[in-house]
């Protein structure tokens, strides 16, 4: 197929296609950076404190309900990926994308319902500081009734990603980054909305970013041979089975770590409003990181996708090694800025002595992040790129379960370490994937699996 959204990535030079295909996400990545940063620094500045525990907190809750979608919509997108590289099916892609905004779209209603429902719960559950309990229960409440839209966005972004296509995701990105600094500083710093006002426009800026690409999907219908009609949704079983069996490992393994990032972030609220802002502000220079990390790992899902799908597994594995060196050289990176200049950096958060005091005692847990992200995003290309559900699921309970929550209750209870236990220990968890990925790529066994579109 040769048109505007699918790219071929079975052919030419793999770091060439590799770095070309990641630096939209790259960029895409640090505008989304900037509008969760956007709000962590308006919050903290206009609210203080209590704002930033509120976002931190809330920000979990968010990303927990995000994660479901992710989970689902990354499967379809390793479908259409596998199935690009066996030979662009016009007919089974228009299939598969019908399914997957059948599916996720009527996923996000059930979980806006509940979501909004027990936003308080939520609030108690992590042990929320009393000073910042109204606002995280009013920015869960918003974040929870926008879930369709986010959801909506993630599908198009996804969808486009199997394709090859990483550029418009980009401009979808940017229009959402811009409409949420604008909306910041309008319902945060003019309107005093504190919290609820920062996820308000986030919710909004995602929504104007869901609709602008859906009006681009529709008008280039034809080009993948979704016509857009009722009748096009309709759930087939077996899009539907292929989805559930590598989507529920993924969505497993995400919410898996997810519950476990939230429990240890509860533990820490424990110890008051000031740790539990540092907690945020850490954990929000922690994902700096991800701007690379991430971006790879999407590329290289797809990448890998393609090529395991065409049976080309020589490029499957030079996709592996340059993301694996790649990741791990901007970890490098990233430590050197953070060392050279690290109350610059909390302070663009908050200039609050407290706590930048005590924001320092978390420079060396986020530099494992940091190296724990790194090699986390080459092994976790592979195993979604090949589609292999189970070990989806084995390394979200060893990581989200018996790793994180293990380690940070050994560190921060038992041993008596507090907030710095439960820091190094759900540091430590980060690289799990790695140890036990890694062997298996080297072992090459991997090459025997049978693509998910035979």
């Amino acid at each position: 197929m040769s048109n505007s959204i699918i790219n071929d990535l079975t052919v030419g030079s793999v770091p060439g296609k590799l770095i070309r295909f990641s630096i939209p996400f790259i960029l895409a990545n640090c505008l989304q950076f900037l509008y969760n940063i956007v709000d962590m620094i308006i919050v903290g500045q206009f609210v203080g404190s209590a704002g930033l525990s509120a976002v931190s907190i809330g920000g979990d809750f968010m990303h927990f309900l995000t994660f479901i979608a992710v989970g689902f919509a990354q499967a379809g997108q390793v479908l259409i990926a596998q199935n690009i590289g066996k030979g662009n099916r016009y007919e089974e892609l228009s299939r598969i994308i019908g399914n997957l905004f059948a599916f996720i779209l009527g996923l996000s209603l059930i979980v806006t319902a509940v979501s909004t429902l027990f936003p308080r719960q939520f609030a108690l559950l992590m042990n929320t500081p009393a000073e910042s309990f109204d606002e995280t229960v009013a920015y869960c409440t918003v974040c929870g009734a926008g879930m369709f839209f986010v959801y909506g966005y993630n599908v198009v972004s996804h969808i486009m990603q199997g394709m090859g296509d990483s550029r418009h995701p980009l401009i979808f990105v940017a229009i959402s980054a811009g409409i949420n600094l604008v909306l910041d500083l309008l319902f945060v710093g003019v309107s005093h909305l504190g919290a609820m006002g920062a996820a308000l426009a986030t919710v909004i800026g995602q929504s104007f970013s869901f609709i602008v690409s859906m009006i681009f999907l529709y008008r280039r219908r034809e080009s993948f041979g979704f016509d857009f009609r009722l009748k096009s949704y309709r759930l087939r079983k077996d899009i539907v089975l292929a989805m559930l069996k590598l989507g529920i490992p993924i969505t497993l393994q995400n919410t898996a770590i997810s519950i476990s990032v939230m429990y240890v972030t509860s533990c820490i609220n424990v110890y008051g409003v000031i740790y539990s802002a540092v907690n945020g502000v850490a954990s929000k220079i922690s994902q700096l990181c991800n701007i690379v990390t991430a971006s790879l790992r999407a590329a290289g899902s797809t990448m890998t996708g393609q090529n395991f799908g065409a049976g080309r597994n020589d490029r499957v594995s030079k996709v592996f090694w340059y993301v694996l060196i790649l990741s791990v050289g901007f970890a490098a990176l990233l430590t050197l800025i953070l060392l050279l200049f690290p109350t610059e950096i909390f302070r663009l958060f908050n200039d609050d002595p407290a706590v930048l005091s005590v924001a320092m005692e978390s420079i060396p847990m986020i530099i494992l992040n940091f190296f724990g992200a790194a090699t986390r995003t080459p092994t976790s290309s592979l195993i979604n790129g090949i589609g292999f559900a189970g070990m989806n699921f084995v390394m979200g309970i060893m990581d989200g379960v018996v790793v994180r929550i293990g380690l940070a209750v050994l560190m921060g209870k038992v041993l008596g370490m507090g907030v710095h236990g439960f820091w190094y220990g759900s540091a430590i968890a980060g690289y799990m994937f790695f140890v036990v990925v890694f062997p298996y790529f080297l072992s090459g066994v991997w090459k025997k699996r049978k693509s998910l579109v035979e």
